[in-house]
């Protein structure tokens, strides 16, 4: 490859990196400025006199904190109870033959092709006879468990070898501990992945949340920062700042779930 073509690959790389940076690095710089600063015309990027009034509003009167620790509470549980039910059912469909097995399994999938709007009525009149409306366990257990998780755990442990399963139960190793020391430390680069997409699917999710929860002291970030936006008028500053502080926890994670989320995304890619 020529100089002038790596030049010009390197030209290409930053322009489509800018490209996709800029909205967010606006975002971040809009959220500093003043209300008659963002609809000033001709716009600029950078505030002339910045300012973390809006953060402070936000943090003082906007009871941020809270409905940034229902989001936490809602994103982590849900999250693992997701995991937990997708590695189970995915080993048990993987290393296990009984009587309707792929009967099963093709059901399962076959719930991926079912439109979310089809069941909201029926699981919102299950979650109201179980008297879980307006409530934080309601939002959690509703979508805990995902066809998508169990398919792709299922994947990825059929790949295990039997023969690692077989010695572990020749030498009475129970069940459970089978899964827990063999499988899923094997199937950690999925379980990771799938931890990942989990926690950012329920931390920007808005639809349960909004159809389940009234209360405002139950309020997610998501339903906060929908409900900013008033009917006479928007307090731009204030939802700008909300809208990065809800970026935050997602970029912290794909950040440290960046080497695992990789793995889990390459993993076969290498395999013979």
């Amino acid at each position: 490859m020529t100089k002038t073509n790596t030049l010009g690959r390197s030209i290409a790389i930053g322009f489509v990196l800018l490209l996709f940076a800029l909205p967010p690095i606006w975002l971040l710089l809009s959220s500093l400025k003043s209300q008659a600063e963002i609809f000033q015309w001709p716009p600029s990027l950078w505030p002339q006199q910045p300012t973390l009034q809006s953060y402070i509003d936000t943090f003082s009167r906007a009871n941020f904190l809270q409905y940034f620790q229902n989001s936490a509470v809602v994103s982590v549980l849900s999250a693992l109870l997701s995991v937990t039910i997708s590695v189970t059912a995915g080993y048990a469909l993987a290393k296990f033959r009984f009587k309707g097995d792929t009967f099963i399994f093709l059901l399962i999938m076959s719930a991926m092709m079912v439109p979310l709007q089809i069941v909201l009525i029926p699981v919102f009149l299950v979650l109201r006879d179980l008297g879980l409306l307006n409530t934080l366990a309601g939002v959690i257990i509703a979508p805990a468990a995902t066809p998508s998780g169990v398919f792709l755990m299922r994947q990825y442990i059929v790949s295990i070898p039997d023969s690692l399963l077989e010695a572990a139960r020749i030498d009475r190793t129970p069940e459970w501990r089978i899964l827990l020391r063999i499988v899923v430390p094997l199937a950690l680069p999925a379980i990771g992945t799938l931890l990942a997409f989990n926690l950012v699917w329920r931390w920007n999710d808005y639809l349960w949340p909004f159809l389940i929860i009234t209360e405002q002291q139950n309020w997610t970030v998501q339903l906060a920062l929908a409900n900013s936006v008033g009917r006479f008028g928007i307090d731009w500053p204030r939802l700008l700042s909300i809208s990065v502080m809800s970026v935050i926890p997602m970029l912290v994670i794909f950040i440290a779930l960046q080497k695992t989320l990789m793995n889990g995304l390459m993993a076969g890619a290498a395999k013979e």
